[in-house]
């Protein structure tokens, strides 16, 4: 059993990266949700609302060489592909993710207009900077564990034999990317992450938190922004009392937690993976 797949999403509910290789911060993998889209009440904008978000693709890239700083390119259908600065801390905001409300750094007004124009929409782009908290749901979580503007959690996993479990009632069959994990595994049965409370990837321990709850999002084509109502219907035999279930969110285990603090910490692909009670 091995980590097949890594996947960043510089912005909630844009187009996503995937990475040979990641390295892992406080709130998850290094860059990882720590830019959102927010409407004119100051709430995030996601897929749900705006399903062409997903034709928008974004790569993390140095944008000035000077100082090696990393940025944002952006790109969509039939706009020019955009360069984007992590913001100064000249104008901050609150923002709401979910019932959360956290403060956030507001990009340059041109970057507001460019998906705004693209969207057909006034909103906002804002960054997650290192200053900011967010409680990871002490339900699941001890208190300092943190995230961006991911949902809910650092990081999401979802196994390859549990994508392809679905595809085997679709006709047509759906890509991983809009389940929008963050770690895909390989080698292993359908759904053989929601049996266990600990995962290893190489030396580094996971606590699998809790099923990740499923909302439209991965009935939309990502190559079209088209919702395909049969993705929905087939994902209905993962239908529990409370919701659609798919995939595993996780938090780091306590003593990786304190090792970020002092260390630079990598997963790879291909690294090992074993299972825990």
């Amino acid at each position: 059993m091995y980590l097949s797949e890594i996947w960043r999403y510089p912005i909630k509910s844009c187009g996503g990266e995937r990475l040979d290789y990641a390295e892992l911060d406080q709130f998850g993998i290094k860059g990882d949700r720590r830019w959102m889209l927010i409407d004119q009440h100051n709430q995030m904008v996601t897929q749900r609302q705006q399903p062409r978000m997903c034709l928008i693709q974004v790569k993390t890239q140095p944008v000035n060489l000077s100082t090696s700083q990393s940025g944002l390119h952006v790109s969509a259908p039939g706009f020019d592909e955009m360069v984007i600065e992590v913001p100064a801390h000249a104008s901050s905001v609150r923002v709401k993710v979910w019932q959360d409300s956290c403060q956030a750094w507001l990009a340059a007004p041109p970057v507001h207009q460019w998906f705004s124009d693209f969207l057909g929409q006034t909103v906002r782009l804002v960054w997650f900077p290192m200053s900011a908290q967010r409680q990871v749901d002490l339900t699941y979580a001890q208190v300092g564990d943190q995230v961006a503007f991911a949902d809910g959690f650092p990081l999401l996993l979802i196994s390859q034999a549990s994508l392809d479990n679905l595809n085997a009632r679709l006709i047509q069959p759906i890509e991983m990317i809009r389940f929008r994990p963050n770690l895909v595994i390989a080698g292993c049965e359908a759904f053989a992450e929601d049996q266990y409370h600990q995962l290893r990837i190489g030396s580094k321990d996971f606590l699998l938190a809790k099923p990740c709850a499923r909302c439209v999002m991965p009935s939309i084509d990502p190559s079209t922004a088209v919702k395909q109502s049969d993705v929905m219907r087939a994902l209905a035999y993962r239908q529990r009392e409370d919701g659609v279930f798919f995939g595993q969110n996780l938090l780091f285990a306590p003593a990786l937690y304190s090792r970020l603090a002092i260390e630079q910490l990598l997963i790879v692909t291909g690294d090992e993976i074993s299972w825990f009670d």
